[in-house]
């Protein structure tokens, strides 16, 4: 379905247990905003949806930390999320809370009436348990030894030192985060949804059926769906969050990630009583923007949630983006390594759009991106101040000192080329942001806008008016020539102020003061037009939009970055010293290395190991023998795309369980800068079984 009378935008809820940084913006709520802003100014009916997570593991973490209750978390970084997105423009009609009583009411309905259906799997599985604190432990709570790169404090879903991927059962001597003793498994009772019954149907609706995602996007679901789905448990043991509403489930909430997404629907509720027209209509556009740590969720999960359920309208697109890293790190918020956005409206007041421009700019469209303070001033001094800003300022004070402080006539008999040229680029450019806006293509169109101000800075030099104003004592005709270029150059300074808009909405502000009009004038309809602003008009004296940034205020930044995070002295290296100096471990004797039987195999099957995210179960020939090897990468890699390939496997490692596998041996894996993970094989094919030595 192309034509849709009204639009739904969701931006991921992010969780309410500390600020959002500027990989948060880049990642979601900044090209949401764009879309969002462009579509109002097409007068389309749209409601963008916001809110703040504020439930799950995250929470009940930081209120630990603090020492605080996870009411009073939320209440905190609620409030400071929400001041961020209003103080960078983020233009939500709503912004909510999971810990609304209506959120609550609405996503108990909703399990109750999947429950009702009968379509939840009840199971009793064996689960950690901590007897100290009597309660069972989410993965976050259970930290150990990392068996990848010997960090003590690995948590059971990740180790941030080595970035690696974990379940608990990998971790070597694992313990409750909450009182240091060692964990053991209980039996609980949980209610599971059966995704793999919802196969077929995501195969024909999403495989088939939106081909025109984004590669990153439609790859990941794909991927997923081809190593088949399995059921997932929709509750948790907890006290905190949205309660389980069947009888004699005291200390059961519902599953974070079953509850976020319905936050979306419960937000609408509050927002207008005309809800179920945006969720439950065919004829509404259902947009999601998410990073791309939440695709399976909003592409597979939620989907399919709201199939079981029926009578809800699904997602038209989930324009996904990737990460953006900061001065060659990944983002850290246990490290502080971050730009904190309530911090840089503090120190960069009324440059709001500036970070806008360079987050949107360098955008992680399609690849993760890196944010550094040096590329923040190139952009801003030599696209924002040396394009866009001097054109506008070279337009407005030339109106005044040539024209009288008006907008001079446009003389048809004296039009040239140039002129011509330059006038027709006014409605191309505006097809081409147009279109681009329409595919999320939020960088190109962004391009799209400064190059028109990159024409009209040639056209103007070009035209020199400045010269052609000294022939006027014996040439008066040539008052025509000055008066189109700059009634020319003044038209297109209000389709900047159009164009610009959904990108620097506090630029098209100060350019529409600066020119005198109303903000109807930003209705895209109006984009393209060469007669927005009438002859003879008076507009203001001109006002610098953008302001140089100065070394002094990189600097600062730069060293406040690093001396505020908690990272190893290797920051600021380069990123192959960086890895060096994070993977060097106490010397060891030739002995020592000599009591590992490391051998060549090659991979003959694997598969997803039945509810665990990371972990894939591994046929491994070793020549004289076949292993089963348990490995959590499953996360960076599809099942069907490792088979056959061949690996280097800790042959005489000690067996362990994990999900009730067996696991024998270990393969081994290299991680480069950006986290991802890499085979350790030989170079050329060789016989399975082979030493390495």
């Amino acid at each position: 379905m192309t034509d849709f009378k009204r639009y739904l935008v969701t931006a991921a809820l992010p969780y309410a247990n500390g600020p959002v940084h500027i990989g948060h913006l880049a990642g979601c709520y900044l090209p949401a905003d764009i879309y969002v802003r462009y579509q109002r100014a097409r007068k389309r009916d749209i409601k963008f949806i916001g809110g703040s997570d504020e439930h799950g593991v995250p929470i009940t973490i930081r209120a630990l930390k603090e020492g605080i209750t996870p009411q009073q978390v939320v209440d905190k970084y609620h409030a400071l999320i929400k001041e961020s997105f209003e103080q960078m423009g983020i233009s939500f009609d709503i912004y909510s809370r999971t810990s609304n009583q209506v959120h609550h009411e609405t996503a108990a309905a909703f399990f109750k009436k999947l429950y009702d259906d009968g379509l939840f799997e009840e199971k009793e599985t064996e689960q950690y348990y901590d007897e100290k604190a009597n309660l069972f432990l989410a993965d976050r709570y259970i930290i150990g030894t990392c068996p990848v790169c010997g960090n003590e404090n690995a948590y059971g879903d990740q180790c941030e030192r080595c970035g690696s991927s974990l379940s608990p059962e990998q971790l070597i001597n694992p313990r409750s985060a909450l009182s240091d003793a060692v964990p053991v498994k209980r039996k609980t009772r949980h209610w599971y949804f059966p995704l793999q019954d919802y196969e077929p149907w995501l195969n024909e609706w999403l495989i088939e059926g939106h081909k025109e995602w984004k590669n990153n996007v439609y790859g990941q679901c794909k991927s997923w769906l081809d190593s088949g789905l399995q059921s997932r448990a929709m509750t948790r043991d907890s006290n905190w969050g949205v309660k389980v509403p069947l009888p004699n489930t005291e200390g059961k909430v519902l599953y974070v990630w079953f509850d976020a997404p319905i936050g979306y629907i419960s937000a609408t509720k509050e927002l207008t009583p005309q809800w179920a027209d945006y969720w439950c209509k065919e004829d509404t556009k259902l947009v999601h923007f998410i990073g791309k740590d939440n695709i399976v969720f909003h592409c597979i999960i939620f989907p399919s949630m709201l199939k079981a359920h029926g009578g809800y309208v699904f997602p038209d697109n989930v324009p996904a983006n990737e990460f953006l890293n900061i001065e060659g790190e990944k983002v850290s918020t246990s490290r502080n390594w971050a730009v904190w956005v309530h911090e840089y409206v503090k120190d960069f007041p009324e440059q709001q759009d500036v970070l806008r421009y360079v987050l949107c700019a360098n955008a992680p469209e399609t690849k993760d991106n890196d944010f550094t303070w040096k590329d923040f001033q190139d952009r801003n001094n030599s696209e924002l101040v040396s394009i866009f800003g001097n054109f506008v300022n070279r337009a407005m004070v030339l109106m005044h000192k040539l024209c009288g402080g008006k907008v001079p006539p446009l003389h048809l008999d004296v039009m040239d080329k140039a002129d011509e040229d330059l006038i027709a680029e006014f409605e191309a450019t505006k097809t081409r942001v147009e279109n681009l806006l329409e595919q999320f293509k939020f960088r190109e169109a962004l391009f799209e806008v400064i190059d028109l101000a990159r024409k009209g800075n040639k056209y103007m030099q070009d035209k020199e008016p400045w010269i052609v104003a000294k022939q006027l004592a014996t040439d008066p005709g040539k008052q025509k020539v000055i008066d189109n270029c700059l009634h020319i150059c003044l038209q297109l300074t209000a389709n900047l102020a159009i164009l610009v808009n959904p990108f620097l909405p506090f630029t098209a502000k100060k350019l529409l003061h600066q020119l005198k009009v109303v903000d109807k004038i930003l209705d895209w309809e109006n984009a393209g037009k060469a007669k927005l602003l009438s002859v003879g008009y008076t507009l203001r004296a001109p006002e610098l939009l953008f302001r140089k940034i100065e070394d002094e205020e990189i600097k600062a930044q730069v060293e406040k970055l690093r001396a505020g995070s908690k990272k190893p002295e290797s920051a600021g290296q380069p990123v192959e010293n960086k890895i060096q100096a994070a993977t060097l471990k106490p010397v060891i004797q030739y002995d020592d290395f000599a009591k590992l039987d490391l051998k060549v195999g090659t991979i003959l099957s694997a598969e997803k190991v039945a509810k665990a995210d990371k972990l894939l179960k591994l046929e491994i020939d070793l020549g004289t023998e076949k292993r089963t090897i348990v490995s959590g990468i499953a996360l960076h890699f599809a099942p069907e795309a490792i088979v056959g390939k061949q690996v280097v496997v800790v042959a005489n490692l000690a067996p362990r369980k994990m999900k009730g596998i067996e696991s024998n041996g270990m393969i081994l894996m290299a991680e480069d800068g950006e986290g991802k993970l890499h085979f350790v094989k030989p170079e050329d094919s060789v016989d399975p079984g082979s030493g390495v030595s």
